[in-house]
């Protein structure tokens, strides 16, 4: 068995509104509350931060689903929209919606297309940040294949 370590440091200054950093390697940005709860809006955020999470294994899945199965890929880009909702003063990280999108090379087939649609679904359950939060954040997936 194999473990891969990932680190992270955190400063925080004090106080709800303040700006904070986070260095973790190659992610390196100030940290605050999103200006949508009232926050000061600077650098980045936890939510933004699941959803990034959430919106890149989605993709790298799903890039490497399809280089294994040698489909004739023209482009990928990939959209994400994390909702947070708020009731009686409670955040709670509802949903996460995937909305890839997937070009094929003029030389693909109905069987490309097929296994493709496939895969795009296949990515979703076998990225590991999405079976981390399985059964806390619903998980939507709003494909285009071309």
């Amino acid at each position: 068995m194999a473990e891969h370590h990932f680190h992270l440091k955190a400063a925080w200054p004090g106080g709800r509104n303040s700006v904070g950093t986070i260095d973790a390697g190659n992610l390196k940005t100030k940290i605050s509350i999103p200006p949508e709860m009232d926050g000061p809006g600077v650098g980045t955020n936890p939510d933004e931060m699941l959803l990034g999470a959430a919106a890149t294994c989605y993709i790298i899945t799903l890039a490497a689903m399809i280089e294994r199965t040698e489909l004739p890929l023209k482009e990928m880009a990939h959209e994400a929209e994390g909702i947070v909702d708020v009731t009686n003063g409670i955040f709670t990280y509802k949903k996460i919606i995937h909305k890839p999108t997937v070009v094929l090379t003029d030389a693909a087939t109905e069987r490309d297309y097929k296994k493709l649609r496939v895969l795009v679904e296949k990515a979703e359950k076998s990225c590991m940040i999405s079976r981390a939060i399985q059964g806390n954040v619903e998980l939507e997936l709003q494909p285009e294949i071309s």
